[in-house]
């Protein structure tokens, strides 16, 4: 038996790689049933200031078609205790790099109150959407 019963993560998965895959597959290990927020195109230019390479509806696609996923949703803001209202996760699955980010601090005070974890896994070194993106452009450059 896993030791959660509904996980869930969030993510752009823009130029969807081998760490959101990791990051996917190590939460599914971990609970029955797998909910991820894939991030909305005007969420991403309003935090990040960019708009993603891949069309939301398009990375929703990608995210339904992993096999370690049970159901995707639309990730339309950013403040985890108002989905786990909606969506009564007990554990919240996040990359170690936001470890000790305001954001998050916040966020475990507000979970350990309604006993909902959060779990944070190694960030997969090497690789990040905008690592490929800058690879991508050099390419480019290069021809």
């Amino acid at each position: 038996m896993k030791p959660y019963k509904i996980g869930y993560t969030t993510g752009v998965f823009d130029l969807f790689h081998v760490g959101h895959l990791n990051i996917l597959k190590r939460a599914k290990e971990q609970c029955e049933f797998l909910i991820v927020g894939v991030s909305t195109d005007e969420l991403v230019q309003q935090y990040k200031f960019k708009q993603p390479v891949i069309p939301y509806h398009e990375r929703v696609e990608i995210v339904k078609g992993i096999k370690f996923v049970d159901e995707v949703v639309s990730q339309t803001n950013r403040d985890k205790f108002s989905a786990w209202e909606n969506l009564h996760f007990n554990v919240m699955f996040v990359g170690d790099d936001w470890k000790g980010d305001p954001l998050f601090e916040r966020i475990e005070n507000q979970f350990s109150q309604v006993g909902v974890d959060i779990v944070y896994f190694p960030y997969t070194k090497g690789v990040s959407s905008t690592e490929l993106k800058e690879k991508i452009q050099y390419k480019v450059k290069v021809i």
